[in-house]
């Protein structure tokens, strides 16, 4: 078996983008297994993703690393180079809902799901022994309500913490029901996602599907998207929905919403850990 690899990257559009690469892999002893690129019209930006096989036992990994980075720099371009085989490492973070965190969890033991998962974060304790369940070290962080602005900072360094100690590459909020400060979604650019119920702006708050059903909705979803300082607004990754209508009760409307949301954060952190997603402003070019 060979060594296979992920490149993904991203620059001003040129000519002859695809030729370099796909020369450079050639010339490096690489097979290209698949490929996927876009030219952005309205941003000028181009975006690729190469899975390929390093079939040139006398070319190493250092060596390949080092000509990828000179190859981005005469191209101007922003670009990574990952080992395809080493899973990334994923942090979960719930309060009290709990189904998303059940799903991927299930995903992940399945194989479904292909990361590693050092920690799940909580500022409740009603899913600890789920987590031990699967073996994964389960952290209360716990954060009184109406707690000031230096309790929420301190329990976000701890989160912090986690991360480093962990060398977590993803944090996925799973139903995480408290609202990231600014330096911890600076701190998380890129590589933190969240999924809501697509009813915002619309359905705010509490009961929010009790709210959609008094308007007689025909449709809920979810959504899944990066986090960002702007609550709720942040890239998208993927969304989906669902027809309901008018015989179904706000419980049958949540429970159906529960599916989709699963399904939904499931596909986003499936993307995201196979290099499939790539950012492009205020949106995602997701191969």
């Amino acid at each position: 078996m060979h060594p296979e690899y992920i490149l993904t990257l991203s620059c001003l559009d040129q000519r002859g983008i695809v030729h370099r690469v796909s020369g450079f892999l050639a010339e490096h002893g690489c097979n290209i297994i698949d490929s996927a690129q876009f030219g952005d019209p309205e941003s000028r930006l181009f975006f690729m993703r190469v899975h390929f096989a390093l079939e040139d036992a006398g070319i190493g990994e250092a060596a390949l690393r080092a000509s990828f980075t000179a190859l981005c720099d005469a191209m101007q371009m922003t670009g990574q180079l990952h080992d395809a085989k080493v899973k990334p490492r994923v942090m979960l973070m719930v309060s009290k809902i709990g189904h998303c965190l059940n799903d991927l969890l299930f995903r992940y033991k399945s194989g479904l799901l292909p990361v590693e998962i050092p920690a799940i974060v909580s500022n409740h304790m009603d899913f600890y022994q789920l987590a031990a369940s699967y073996n994964i070290p389960f952290h209360h962080l716990p954060l009184a309500a109406g707690a000031g602005d230096a309790a929420k900072l301190a329990q976000e360094a701890r989160i912090l913490d986690l991360i480093d100690t962990h060398q977590v590459d993803l944090v996925v909020l799973a139903r995480y029901m408290q609202v990231l400060s600014p330096g911890l979604c600076a701190a998380l650019k890129g590589r933190a996602i969240n999924i809501h119920h697509s009813f915002l702006p619309s359905f705010k708050g509490a009961r929010p599907y009790a709210q959609a059903h008094l308007r007689g909705v025909k449709l809920i979803g979810a959504t899944a998207h990066f986090v960002t300082g702007d609550l709720d607004e942040g890239p998208i990754i993927e969304q989906d929905v669902e027809r309901v209508d008018h015989a179904m009760s706000a419980e049958t409307l949540a429970a159906i919403g529960r599916d989709v949301e699963c399904v939904v954060l499931a596909r986003a952190v499936k993307w995201f850990v196979e290099h499939r997603v790539l950012q492009n402003g205020d949106k995602t070019v997701v191969f």
